[in-house]
């Protein structure tokens, strides 16, 4: 009988082969047979970085299935949330505020149709570019300064490059960073940028920063000192230039000229019949308007020590006096004493105008001769140079000078009146024609020409001129040990301080004997010495400093106004409201 097992275990294999090519979609290629369809598929492409602050596209292709609509997930959340990104529904990605504890995020497209389809990228997220706007640099002490830097995009963490170096930087926000660094005097030009902590670290674009001579409290200071009240822009130009070179600008400026009063009056003036009006508001004007502000602010304080008043005298002639002192704000102190002298408004004030030489048995005017000594020169006792008064061995004050004296000074001014129209002199004494805007002329008949025995023994020899008596007066008294202290503690006084020091009233006194050319009162010497001294500068980087004076209210008013902008809304643009205290 013949053996069948071999043939069925054959069988058997080849079934089940066949099985196996089926299941896997195999045919044996004849009539009739089919493929097994694609399986279904989701794939997205973008961006494998993005940084904080931009965006990320992406695109999802989606096969094998009839709809390619997805939604779109970020680490497994449908649009995500702000600490991992959001993505839009057209597949627009935005990273968080902040960069999440680990800097990469998982985008998903997930099929609609089949939401067991999906495709996924990973995406890593970089700290922005920083963008450095501007960078100034302010001292703090000697070569150490604050450097502070605007821009966008920092991020905490940041760090102020300085020549391509990181500083050590503290972050203020996404816009402002700050670092102490130092930089070597006479540094001009610097390269500064910002760089941003990893991932992503880049440097920013480099600027040129601002390197600032002064802090803005050293310049506002500077400023309440020497001006009619800081401006925002004048402290940013003082921080740019610096106090020095502030004050050489100023003593290069032109002086401001307050228009002589015309007759007959403007209407202005002419409704209240009185040239004040007009007077007062070019003053106004001319404090809040000025460029010329050091010059002005020191025309004012010789005013407050050279007093005239339009009480006494015409209000026309206050103009030609003021543009006087203003204009020798920065020449000599004996300049100065000159041109008061024969100014129109001093002579009427204190009785020098028209003051002839006495009949036998009587004294010439000593008004001027007296105040001139007492008030505006050398005050009335003997002074150390640094402001304290010298006594004598009872310990009383010793006097600067005499009667006799006072009336030799007062004879030495005999025979000045009114000049002519054109500034000459006139041919009869005294002149009734006024002239308000010419130095007063001398009519040497009206001279006194006798001898004048003056401070410290000087003599004037008799058959002197006028002018000549006048010359050796003045010189008289400039040369006068007293003139330094007495003059330069007022001007520190209006200028900065109520209560300088001794050691500060030295310091300026010494300068006023001798500018360092061998030069006595260079009055611009003299105010650099005052608004420069370690005195007046000592609030610059000292809070506690107890210093300064108390604002005139004319000052009070002209700070006011300069720090917060004014617009004049006079009908005639005048200022003389100001005067009366009513809003401008």
């Amino acid at each position: 009988m013949q053996d069948q097992r071999l043939p069925r275990s054959y069988s058997i294999f080849a079934y089940s082969i066949c099985i196996a090519v089926l299941l896997a979609g195999c045919g044996t290629g004849g009539p009739g047979s089919s493929s097994q369809p694609s399986q279904p598929s989701v794939t997205i492409s973008g961006g494998a970085q993005v940084r904080l602050g931009s965006t990320d596209s992406f695109s999802a292709t989606v096969t094998n299935l009839a709809s390619s609509a997805v939604t779109w997930q970020v680490n497994g959340v449908t649009g995500g949330n702000g600490t991992v990104g959001t993505i839009t529904t057209g597949g627009v990605y935005t990273p968080p505020a902040s960069i999440p504890t680990t800097n990469t995020v998982t985008v998903t497209a997930v099929s609609v149709a089949s939401p067991s389809t999906f495709g996924s990228a990973t995406v890593s997220i970089l700290n922005p570019v920083p963008l450095v706007t501007a960078a100034t640099a302010t001292p703090v002490s000697g070569t150490s300064y604050t450097m502070e830097v605007s821009g966008t995009a920092f991020v905490n963490g940041a760090q102020i490059q300085v020549g391509g170096s990181s500083v050590t930087t503290t972050f203020v926000s996404s816009t402002d960073l700050q670092a102490t660094v130092t930089i070597p005097s006479g540094t001009t030009t610097l390269s500064v940028g910002v760089v941003n902590p990893s991932p992503g670290g880049v440097v920013s674009n480099a600027v040129s920063p601002t390197i600032y001579k002064s802090t803005v409290t050293a310049a506002a200071r500077l400023l309440d000192q020497a001006t009619f009240g800081p401006t925002i822009s004048d402290i940013r130009h003082v921080q740019t230039v610096g106090l020095d070179g502030y004050i050489t600008e100023q003593f290069a400026t032109a002086y401001t000229k307050l228009p002589d009063i015309p007759t007959p009056l403007p209407a202005v003036c002419l409704s209240a019949n009185t040239p004040i009006n007009c007077e007062e508001s070019e003053w106004w004007q001319t404090a809040l308007t000025g460029n010329d502000q050091l010059r002005q602010r020191v025309a004012f304080a010789l005013s407050e020590m050279f007093v005239i008043s339009s009480n006494s005298v015409n209000a026309t002639t206050i103009t030609y006096y003021h543009n006087m002192l203003a204009q020798d704000a920065f020449t000599n102190y004996l300049t100065l004493m000159h041109d008061v002298t024969l100014s129109p408004g001093m002579g009427a004030y204190l009785n020098m105008l028209d003051s002839a030489k006495a009949p036998a048995g009587q004294i010439a005017n000593e008004n001027y001769a007296r105040e001139l000594m007492q008030l505006f020169t050398i005050g009335l006792y003997e002074m150390n140079a640094d402001g304290t008064l010298q006594v004598d061995g009872s310990g009383n004050p010793i006097s600067s000078y005499t009667q006799a004296q006072v009336q030799a000074f007062a004879r030495a001014f005999t025979g000045w009146t009114y000049a002519t129209s054109t500034g000459g002199s006139p041919t009869k004494f005294p002149n009734t024609t006024v002239n308000y805007f010419a130095p007063m002329a001398a009519v040497e008949s009206a001279h006194d020409t006798t001898a004048k025995t003056l401070l410290n023994g000087t003599v004037l020899s008799a058959g002197q001129t006028s002018d000549q008596d006048l010359q050796g007066a003045l010189s008289n008294i400039f040369a006068h040990s007293n003139v330094g202290p007495f003059v330069c503690r007022q001007l520190i006084q209006h200028l900065v301080t109520s209560t300088p020091s001794p050691a500060y009233v030295s310091r300026i006194s010494a300068v006023f004997a001798n500018n360092g050319s061998g030069v006595r009162g260079d009055m611009q010497a003299v105010i650099r010495a005052i608004l420069e001294d370690t005195e007046a500068r000592a609030g610059d980087t000292n809070a506690a400093y107890d210093g300064g004076h108390l604002r005139e209210p004319m000052l009070w008013i002209t700070n006011f106004l300069r720090s917060v902008g004014f617009t004049n809304t006079d009908a005639n643009s005048s200022y003389f409201s100001l005067s009366n205290m009513q809003t401008i």
